[in-house]
């Protein structure tokens, strides 16, 4: 599954996106930013980082995202890790994804970017 890998995304929680892109931007050292809205959340990705703000409370429980090339491989992977799937492979706005609870409690989503 490692070379299936792209990208560990850290979630970060924020007040208001345009007060903290500017910063995480500088952090990641990229000019590049991806807006989007997501239910009730606005979300931004920059570099490694997946800005949130809004009501996360009832959608953001993951410590992390990881983007992932295709999710056959990580259902597989999971699977012999033992890890509980919380979400099977389902359709969100920015692609496909799954959501699970490794062995040692964190829980991760994996997510396939839709191109």
């Amino acid at each position: 599954m490692s070379s299936n890998i792209q990208a560990m995304i850290a979630n970060v929680s924020v007040e208001n996106l345009d007060d903290a892109i500017p910063f995480y931007k500088e952090l990641a050292g990229t000019e590049e930013v991806r807006r989007f809205p997501y239910r009730e959340l606005e979300l931004a990705l920059v570099g490694p980082f997946l800005l949130y703000s809004g009501p996360v409370e009832n959608y953001v429980s993951q410590t992390a995202t990881v983007l992932v090339g295709s999710l056959d491989p990580v259902l597989d992977a999971l699977g012999k890790a033992g890890a509980e799937i919380l979400e099977e492979p389902n359709e969100v706005p920015n692609g496909t994804r799954i959501v699970a609870r490794h062995l040692d409690g964190s829980v991760f989503e994996y997510l396939q970017l839709r191109v």
